[in-house]
């Protein structure tokens, strides 16, 4: 059994591409995207015509619209392949508007219900700002589900959890990321690795936190920069993966047991904690990894919305 077999005994496997193409051979119960991903896929040659074709289909219409239509086409071919949800996500310079965010959350799930997708096969990503999680608790009320995602720390999981989200994405490898560029020439790999890793040390007081108190917003690690902190993070409810660490995890017979378990939560002392809004930017702010991530994440992602852009006006 390869590592990617076993680990689907532990946790559900999650396809994180726009590169729909390789998703079939490794069977993920789930998908992902984001803007960074479906500009890569709309530059290689077989995906260029589903850009013409939306371009051509709604010419015309709003820049925005002809964006979100596409999202909304790389989304439908992927829930053909897969038997769960595909998370798409909505325009990352709306990540400190809440009405706004609300406003293409919708006209996205509008968009998905007109080609025949049942709503609950579709994850609204949001950026873990508070305006973002505020306008997730608004979307979630009317029966929208959401993935909140740019999740950093500990005080961003709390808010969520208080929003009843569907859906957080704890990011690994951009803490990973963090520690290891401000520790320079003091950072030892191998005391950082595996359950030492940060970022797996983030995602794991998380999960523990949230099964403790009963919470069921599910938990997907995300962001990996080796299979290490995947199979570090194995009894998560779900992990988000690129296909180049599939791939990896498939060629690989080494063993691993379940890391993540929601029972041996239950004798832990944790209390819950709720925040309201200056609590939450305080704190935040007091997190200079998360607070910096947060913002290098949102502007990374508004940047590749801009290049989507323009190949669209090019188109």
């Amino acid at each position: 059994m390869n590592q990617l077999e076993r680990l689907k005994q532990y946790t559900k496997v999650v396809a994180d591409t726009g590169d729909f193409l390789q998703i079939a051979r490794y069977q993920p119960q789930d998908a992902t995207t984001n803007p960074s991903l479906i500009l890569k896929s709309v530059q290689k040659r077989e995906y260029a015509p589903l850009l013409t074709e939306v371009v051509k289909a709604y010419r015309g219409r709003s820049e925005n619209e002809l964006m979100d239509r596409l999202l909304v086409r790389f989304g439908c071919e992927i829930l053909g392949l897969i038997p769960g949800r595909v998370s798409t996500e909505v325009d990352a310079r709306l990540s400190f508007d809440a009405d706004q965010t609300i406003a293409r959350a919708e006209g996205l799930i509008e968009m998905y219900q007109a080609e025949g997708v049942d709503r609950h096969r579709v994850l609204i990503k949001i950026a873990s700002t508070w305006e973002g999680i505020q306008a997730a608790s608004v979307l979630e009320k009317k029966g929208i589900k959401t993935n909140l995602t740019l999740l950093f720390s500990f005080v961003q999981a709390v808010a969520c959890a208080e929003a009843k989200v569907q859906l957080i994405s704890p990011f690994v490898g951009r803490i990973y990321d963090w520690h290891k560029k401000m520790a320079g020439a003091k950072w030892i790999e191998s005391e950082n690795s595996g359950i030492n890793d940060p970022g797996v040390k983030s995602v794991k007081r998380i999960f523990d936190y949230y099964k403790h108190l009963g919470i069921k917003t599910e938990v997907m690690g995300a962001s990996f920069r080796n299979i290490g902190q995947i199979t570090a993070l194995a009894g998560c409810d779900l992990l988000t993966i690129a296909p180049e660490l599939l791939a990896e995890l498939g060629q690989d017979n080494s063993d691993f047991s379940i890391a993540l378990d929601p029972a041996a939560t239950a004798h832990q002392s944790l209390e819950r904690v709720t925040l309201n809004e200056p609590q939450f930017r305080f704190r935040l702010n007091e997190d200079a990894m998360a607070q910096d991530k947060l913002t290098e994440g949102i502007r990374s992602f508004a940047s590749d919305t801009d290049k989507l852009l323009d190949l669209i006006r090019s188109a």
